[in-house]
C-alpha cells in the first residue's frame, strides 16, 4: 500500500469552534498533525514543546485554518512549565476543552541489564511523569466547567513487549495503567479520558532511531500486516476522534492504531 501523505487531511465539519485545546509535543510529528487537524476543525490550540521553532511553525498551520494559536515553551518533566500552559489556555480562551499528552522518547536502545538509572530516570521522567503532570492540571479546569477530553500518547509498545527498549515499553504501558485509572475517577464529573496506542509511524523521533538504515525501515515497515509505516495524519484523526463527541462513550479505552501489529 502506498503511504499517505502526512498533510492530507479530508475536509471535516468545524465541529470544535469555540474549543480550547492543549497539545504536548505539538512541534513536530504526532502533535503537530493533531493540532492541524484541531485547528482545521474550528479549534484554537495552545502548542507546548520544548522546540520553540518547530512549535512556532506549528502555530502558523493553525493560525493559517482561521483559529487562535500560540505557543508556550514547556519542559513537560516540570510541573510548573505544564501548569502555567493551563493557565495560559484559560486565561486566553476561558476554559480548556481538549488536551493531549503526546511529549515522549524511545531512549536508548539495548538490553535491560545495560542501561543506566539516569537512562531509565530521564525516560521514566518524558513519558509517564509528563503524563502524570498533565493530568493533574488539566483535569481539575475541566471538572470545574463538567466537561472536556483528555487523549494520551502510549504505543504499541503498551500492548506488547519489544526487545531492547525496556524504559519504552515500560513506560507505554504505564500510560495505559495511568489512563484507565484516571478515566474511571472522572468520567461521572464529564471529563473522558482515553489513550491511543500508535504503531510505527514516520514522525521524526521514529526518523532518528531507524538512522536512515533501509533495513531497519524495512523491518519496521514490515513489523504489521499493513506493510507500511503510517503517516503521523493517521494516527492524527485517531486522536482527534477521541477527542471528539462522536466518541462519547469511549471512555478508558486504548485505541490501537497500528496497521494490525497487535493482531499477528
Amino acid at each position: 500500500m502506498s503511504e499517505i501523505n502526512e498533510l492530507d487531511a479530508p475536509p471535516v465539519a468545524r465541529d470544535f469552534s469555540g474549543r480550547a485545546a492543549m497539545i504536548t509535543g505539538a512541534g513536530s510529528g504526532l502533535g503537530q498533525a493533531a493540532a492541524m487537524l484541531l485547528a482545521n476543525r474550528g479549534a484554537n490550540v495552545l502548542v507546548a514543546d520544548i522546540n520553540a521553532v518547530g512549535g512556532q511553525a506549528t502555530v502558523d498551520l493553525c493560525r493559517a485554518a482561521g483559529v487562535d494559536a500560540f505557543f508556550m515553551p514547556t519542559d513537560v518533566t516540570q510541573e510548573a512549565d505544564v501548569a502555567a500552559a493551563v493557565v495560559a489556555v484559560v486565561d486566553r480562551w476561558g476554559s480548556l476543552d481538549l488536551a493531549i499528552n503526546n511529549a515522549g522518547t524511545t531512549g536508548p536502545s539495548k538490553p535491560t541489564a545495560d542501561y543506566t538509572l539516569e537512562e531509565w530516570n530521564q525516560v521514566v521522567a518524558l513519558n509517564l511523569t509528563s503524563v502524570f503532570i498533565g493530568l493533574k492540571h488539566q483535569i481539575p479546569p475541566m471538572v470545574a466547567q463538567g466537561r472536556g477530553a483528555i487523549v494520551n500518547t502510549s504505543s504499541g509498545a503498551g500492548l506488547m513487549g519489544f526487545a531492547g527498549l525496556p524504559a519504552y515499553v515500560a513506560t507505554k504501558h504505564a500510560v495505559l495503567g495511568i489512563t484507565k485509572a484516571a478515566a474511571l475517577e472522572y468520567i461521572k464529573a464529564g471529563v473522558r479520558i482515553n489513550a491511543v496506542c500508535p504503531g510505527s509511524t514516520r514522525t521524526p523521533m521514529l526518523e532518528s532511531w531507524m538512522g536512515g538504515n533501509p533495513a531497519i525501515e524495512a523491518a519496521m515497515a514490515n513489523s504489521a500486516p499493513i506493510g507500511r509505516l503510517a503517516a503521523p495524519m493517521e494516527i492524527a484523526e485517531a486522536m482527534v476522534w477521541l477527542l471528539s463527541d462522536a466518541a462519547s462513550f469511549m471512555v478508558g479505552h486504548a485505541l490501537a492504531v497500528d496497521g494490525g501489529a497487535v493482531i499477528m
